[in-house]
C-alpha cells in the first residue's frame, strides 16, 4: 500500500512498558493490517507479563494538546480507546469525537489488569456510561467488564445477549460482548462473541484456543477491528477478519516473560 493512500487509524490509550497491550499493541496490530497508526498516551504503566505494578494518569492537559495535535494534521478514519484512567480523559475524548461524525469509534472499556490494578476509576466508569458510549460506534468489553458495566451476572450466552443489549440502551450503536470468560456455552463453542447492532444479535464463533499466553488480546482484538473499519471493510466482516487475526496471533504466541505472555504480532 502507498504512503498517499494509507488510512491513518488512532489508538487513545495506556502505555505497557511490557508492550504486550496498550498503545504498543495497537501500532503493531496497526501496522500488521497496512494502515498508519497514530497515538494519544492517557496514562503510563510500569508493566510487564506478570501484571500492572503502577500507573501515572496524563495531565488533561498533555491529552487535549495530543488530541488537539492529530486531529488537526491527520485524516483519521477510525479510533479506539484503551486504558482511560479517569473521567478526565473520558471528557476530553467525548468532545472530539463528537466534532468528528465520519471516524468511527471503537471503545475497549479497560477496566481492570489480569492481576485486577485499577484501569478505571469509579469516576470514570460513570464518565465512561454517560458521555463515551454516545460517541461509540462499537463497544467491545469482555465478561467482567459487561458485568461491571452492566450491574449483571453473565453465565450464558442469553445472558450475553442481554448485556449487549443493555449497554446498547446506554448509547452505543453496537456493542460486541466477548465470551472468552465463559465457562461453559451450551451447544455452543467456547469462546463465542455476541453483537447487537439495535435490531439483532449475532454470533461469532472461532477455533477456541486453549492458552494461558492471552495478554493484550483484548487491545489486539478491538485495534485489528479498528484497522479494519478504517479500510473500508463492514462491522461484520470486520469482526470476522480481527477474531481471526487474532486465533493465528495466539496459536504462535511464544514465551517472553514470566508470565501471561503477549500475543504473537
Amino acid at each position: 500500500m502507498t504512503g498517499k493512500n494509507k488510512k491513518c487509524v488512532l489508538t487513545i490509550a495506556g502505555s505497557d512498558s511490557g508492550a504486550g497491550a496498550g498503545i504498543q499493541s495497537d501500532i503493531k496490530t496497526f501496522k500488521n493490517h497496512g494502515v498508519y497508526g497514530l497515538s494519544v498516551v492517557t496514562a503510563v504503566t510500569a508493566q510487564n507479563t506478570k501484571g500492572v505494578q503502577s500507573s501515572l494518569s496524563m495531565p488533561a492537559k498533555i491529552i487535549d494538546a495530543q488530541l488537539k495535535s492529530v486531529f488537526d494534521d491527520f485524516d483519521i478514519k477510525a479510533a479506539k480507546t484503551g486504558m482511560l484512567a479517569g473521567a478526565g480523559a473520558i471528557e476530553l475524548i467525548a468532545r472530539y469525537i463528537k466534532k468528528k461524525k465520519s471516524i468511527k469509534l471503537v471503545v475497549d472499556p479497560v477496566i481492570y489488569s489480569k492481576n485486577s490494578f485499577t484501569m478505571l476509576n469509579k469516576q470514570g466508569i460513570g464518565s465512561l456510561k454517560k458521555l463515551l458510549l454516545k460517541q461509540t460506534y462499537l463497544l467491545t468489553p469482555n465478561i467482567p467488564e459487561a458485568e461491571i458495566l452492566t450491574g449483571i451476572s453473565i453465565d450464558s450466552i442469553d445472558d450475553l445477549e442481554t448485556s449487549a443489549l443493555m449497554l446498547f440502551e446506554l448509547g452505543a450503536k453496537n456493542v460486541l460482548v466477548k465470551g472468552g470468560h465463559l465457562k461453559h456455552s451450551v451447544g455452543l463453542p467456547l469462546g463465542t462473541d455476541v453483537l447487537f447492532d439495535g435490531k439483532r444479535f449475532y454470533l461469532f464463533n472461532t477455533n477456541y484456543v486453549s492458552t494461558g499466553n492471552t495478554h493484550g488480546i483484548g487491545c489486539t482484538l478491538s485495534a485489528a477491528i479498528t484497522a479494519n473499519l478504517a479500510l473500508g471493510h463492514n462491522l461484520i466482516s470486520s469482526i470476522d477478519k480481527a477474531k481471526a487475526y487474532v486465533v493465528k496471533s495466539l496459536k504462535r504466541t511464544q514465551k517472553i516473560g514470566k508470565g501471561f505472555n503477549p500475543v504473537e504480532q
